[in-house]
């Protein structure tokens, strides 16, 4: 693996760390570092971004998203379409192609869906810079279809409802009131990337909603942070990027300190979705639904009650970008269970943290949560700097 591939994997890692998408490089123009003014109307991407002909009347904060879901789509890096440092230009003729596949696309739900998103840029790529005309041979014996999900308050077959699961997991994770009464917590452990190499990582979490992880790296500190409102991400050498608009969901869930027990507050409707297995152990999936989100599945051990893995899906104008975590090594502390290695796997590949050390109800300022000033420019350093 070359240099450039391997930092490339590093810059991947850092977005990971906060349930952020996984790309920085979604534009050559950089977004301000500030959330819009209360009460202004968000502007368009064609407002926002140079050049913008297919996506313009989307949002501004749904043009990363999508750039993220056609690179996961055709398995390829922002420089396949675009020109680095300069992505306005038309200069590669795989853009230009890919305005006229979102076209046809768009065509294609309009006349034979009504509209809805059932044709997306994966339904042909799948991963390929090509589209695939020739079905494959599967490796191993398909597995069948999952049967409808059943309503939370509906047990089917002898199995568990969601609600029972849901109890069962907070007593599991050490019971409401033990685990409201931790208010901080603070992990370092180590970060393996998809190419192998290890990185130390500290994870600093404050109830109710702040996170933020930090990497370290030869080239310096990466880091993704939630303060409560606003989400960020910063390092590569690159200023600090808001997160907004469809990338916060992820991040607002993963930074909820309380989680377990706020589990059912945290969507509207819950449906058991069967028994199945994860990592080779029996458990119980659960779908989570929220008016206008995307859904996410949660996966309960069987044995334990606990959470062992879950599946998020952020919301782009051309797909859901999926996104999974698996949570194990779940150990005791101060009264509550906490895992302390979490794999997240992306379409890009997995990266997993071992924490090696926790700390809880430590003080925590809520200014480290916060999103980094920009660096000075030379006209606002002082003279005599």
């Amino acid at each position: 693996m070359n240099g450039r591939a391997k930092w490339t994997f590093v810059a991947m890692a850092t977005l990971t760390l906060g349930m952020a998408l996984a790309f920085t490089r979604t534009s050559g123009q950089a977004v301000p570092a500030q959330a819009p003014a209360a009460g202004a109307a968000p502007k368009t991407a064609g407002e926002a971004f140079k050049n913008i002909q297919v996506l313009k009347d989307i949002p501004s904060d749904e043009l990363f998203p999508a750039m993220q879901f056609i690179s996961a789509s055709l398995g390829v890096e922002c420089e396949y379409c675009h020109v680095e440092h300069a992505f306005d230009k038309d200069d590669k003729p795989p853009k230009l192609a890919a305005r006229k596949m979102m076209v046809m696309m768009f065509a294609i739900n309009k006349e034979n869906f009504a509209g809805r998103r059932e044709v997306t840029c994966y339904s042909c790529h799948r991963g390929a810079t090509e589209p695939t005309g020739i079905p494959a041979i599967p490796e191993q014996e398909p597995k069948p279809e999952m049967g409808e999900a059943h309503e939370g308050g509906a047990a089917a077959a002898g199995l568990p409802t969601a609600d029972q699961l849901l109890g069962k997991y907070v007593q599991a994770a050490g019971g409401s009131a033990a685990i409201e009464k931790i208010t901080s917590r603070v992990e370092q452990g180590k970060i393996t990337i998809p190419n192998g190499a290890q990185f130390p990582i500290e994870i600093y979490a404050k109830a109710p909603f702040m996170r933020l992880s930090v990497m370290h790296t030869p080239r310096g500190e990466n880091a993704t942070g939630y303060d409560g409102q606003a989400g960020w991400m910063s390092g590569m050498g690159r200023p600090a990027r808001l997160m907004t608009g469809p990338e916060l969901d992820p991040m607002r869930l993963d930074a909820d300190f309380y989680f377990p027990a706020h589990a059912k507050q945290a969507f509207a409707k819950f449906r058991l979705g069967g028994a199945e297995k994860v990592d080779g152990q029996d458990a119980y999936a659960v779908f989570a639904f929220t008016q206008g989100k995307a859904p996410a599945k949660m996966y309960f051990d069987k044995q334990s009650g606990l959470l062992v893995r879950l599946v998020q899906y952020t919301e782009s104008p051309l797909g859901l970008l999926p996104a999974q975590i698996d949570y194990a090594d779940y150990r005791e502390v101060d009264g509550v269970k906490v895992p302390f290695r979490w794999t997240l796997a992306r379409t890009r590949g997995r990266f997993t943290i071992q924490v090696e050390k926790v700390e809880q109800n430590v003080p925590i300022d809520d200014a480290k949560f916060a999103l980094p000033a920009a660096p000075a420019t030379a006209e606002q350093k002082p003279a005599n700097q």
